[in-house]
């Protein structure tokens, strides 16, 4: 598996999220451009002492990233989903994509993909889950389904 976040603008979520790429082995690949510095006192203390264990790549915009993983599966998490997050088989070199905090995935994005739209369900009050708690979900049953490979 491996995580996307687009223009991702907190960077204590990105922290939270790159610990839970390093202690689950996943790659993250964040798009720019990112409402942070990478340097961030706030982004490191959010991670802390993970950051050398994080596989870590950056892009320079979505259309960069998507050329590059043309040929991989792709699930964009998004609210304006049909289907449920846990609907899908996930394989091991699948990808899920996630906007930033404030937007989601842009129009367009969303539009690429309209088969590989998943959703966490909730209840709909005009906000979402927090996004490093959206990632742990959706990761999470990724690498159940795989059986935690790797992981004890």
């Amino acid at each position: 598996m491996e995580i996307v976040l687009v223009s991702p603008e907190i960077p204590q979520n990105t922290g939270n999220i790159a610990r839970t790429c390093a202690l689950t082995g996943t790659c993250l690949h964040l798009v720019k451009p990112l409402g942070f510095s990478l340097a961030d006192r706030y982004m490191k203390r959010a991670g802390l002492d993970y950051w050398e264990h994080v596989k870590l790549q950056v892009w320079n915009d979505f259309e960069e990233f998507a050329a590059a993983y043309e040929h991989r599966n792709l699930y964009l998490a998004t609210t304006k989903a049909d289907s449920s997050y846990d609907q899908i088989h996930y394989q091991t070199d699948d990808v899920v994509v996630f906007g930033c905090e404030t937007r989601g995935l842009s129009k367009s994005i969303l539009d690429r993909y309209p088969q590989q739209l998943i959703r966490i369900p909730m209840i709909d009050m005009g906000r979402s889950l927090n996004l490093s708690n959206s990632v742990a979900i959706i990761l999470y049953e990724a690498l159940r389904q795989d059986g935690f490979s790797g992981l004890r």
